[in-house]
Parts: structure tokens; sequence; C-alpha cells
């Protein structure tokens, strides 16, 4: 054998020894298992959806939906704190496993993650002062309209370039609510759970829905690429629609129920 075929040999040989002494990657799913724990990015400054009650413990729908899953797993539940603007940073970077956090579908987050099927829906409006005349689209025009940064309501408003509209962004939901009840802005575009809540914090800022402006899905997002953690979680949902335990969770904290075809 010629000395350039022994050194191919030779080579070949390293690289096979390389390849089967280097164990199979784990998947996420393989991870969280191991670790008998899963981290869920959760935002808990959202009442409803996620909140701390009198004894500082996360309450919510988005709670105890993470609180369900992961006691249907028989794993410990970690919740990574976020806003909505890191939520999906959060799974990106590793922080966290995977999302429920009111996260609606849409077309450019799902160019970065994954999502499960729904496990709920967000009506979305535009909210103002009972006492306001709003009632269109004309109406809000010189109107200051508070969104909170990153969110489904920002992205919808912001693409409305025709309408000339004077949005005020936010940090988070629970600064949103904030800069309403203080009378720093005249509206919101929030879910319409957040938009009644506005009212419960000062009485004298009653604020109801005037302006729809949409109907979203909500799915627990994912990083791409995790097909068996995503065919687990989908099974998870299905089971607990069927079962009627999310449709439950759901009218306990937002006051109604499902979607008539997510009921079981």
């Amino acid at each position: 054998m010629t000395n350039r075929k022994l050194l191919g040999a030779a080579v070949s040989l390293c690289c096979f020894m390389m390849m089967a002494a280097t164990p199979a990657s784990a998947d996420l799913l393989d991870d969280i298992m191991k670790a008998k724990k899963i981290r869920i990015s959760t935002d808990l400054a959202i009442p409803p959806s996620g909140m701390m009650d009198a004894s500082m413990k996360p309450t919510g729908s988005d709670v105890e939906v993470a609180q369900l899953l992961a006691k249907d797993w028989g794993l410990e539940l970690e919740f990574v704190q976020t806003t909505g603007a890191t939520r999906i940073p959060n799974v990106l970077t590793g922080k966290a496993d995977i999302i429920i956090s009111t996260l609606s579908v849409t077309p450019e987050r799902a160019k970065v993650i994954d999502f499960t099927n729904r496990y709920a829906t967000l009506q979305s409006d535009i909210g103002c002062m009972k006492s306001s005349s709003v009632k269109g689209w004309p109406d809000v025009k010189d109107k200051s309209i508070g969104v909170s940064r990153g969110t489904t309501q920002d992205t919808t408003l912001s693409n409305m370039k025709d309408k000339d509209l004077k949005i005020a962004r936010f940090d988070d939901d629970a600064t949103m609510v904030t800069a309403a009840v203080s009378g720093q802005v005249d509206c919101v575009g929030s879910s319409a759970t957040i938009i009644n809540q506005i009212g419960v914090k000062n009485p004298a800022r009653v604020f109801e829905s005037r302006i729809p402006l949409a109907t979203f899905d909500l799915a627990i997002g994912l990083k791409k690429g995790e097909p068996r953690l995503m065919d687990k979680l989908n099974a998870w949902i299905a089971e607990n629609i069927k079962n009627g335990k999310l449709n439950a969770i759901y009218k306990k904290f937002h006051g109604v129920e499902l979607p008539l075809d997510m009921r079981g």
C-alpha cells in the first residue's frame, strides 16, 4: 500500500472513531425529562393571564396552564418571568424551554419560533374611557393609544400607516395600564380582559372596548427544530381540550368560555 493510501486509510479510521465516540445530541424534550424540570417563560404582570396573588404567588390563566402541564408531565416548574418583548428571546437563548404567556400566533413570529396548536384565544381591541365619544377609527386620530412594546397589538397598529395613529409604547402591560389609569394615554390597544382591568385600578377612569382589532390564537412557543417536544405538547393540548380542563381554566380567570370549537 502506498504512503498516500495509508494516509487516507488512517484519516478515514480516525474520522470513524471520532463519530463513534461522539454521543448523539439529545433534543430539548430529553433535556427537560432528564432535568425533571421545565422552565416556562410567563409574564406575571398581565392579569388575569399572569399575576401575583396576595401571598405573592403566581396565579392566572397562563400560570395554571403551565402548572397543569408540569403536573401532568411529572416535572418541577420554574417560571422565567418575562415581558412581551422578551418572551421569544428567552427560548432562543435557552433561558426558558417554552413560552406560555398570551403568545399570539403571527407569521412574523413563526419565522423565528415554532408554535403548538392553540390552547386559548385572545380578543384584542382599542379600549377608551367609557365617557369618551370614540366609536370608530376616525375618532382616535388625535388620541394617544398605549400599547405594550413587541405585542401583536403594537405590530397591528404600527402597520396601519394610513390611519396616522399616535402610538405610545410601554415596556410591558403593567406599565401601559398604569399610563391609562393615570391619564397619560387616551386609549389602549390590548386584550379585552386587560382593558377591563383599567377601571378596576381606577374607578374614575373606566375603559371599555370600542374598536375591534383582531382575535388571535394563543399557542405555546418553542424554538425551532424540536419535533418531539412539539408532538408531546400538541398531544397534551388535545387531551386537555377534550377533557375540558383548558376551558375551565380560561373561564375561571376570563369570565367567558373558549370558542365552541375548542371545547371538549
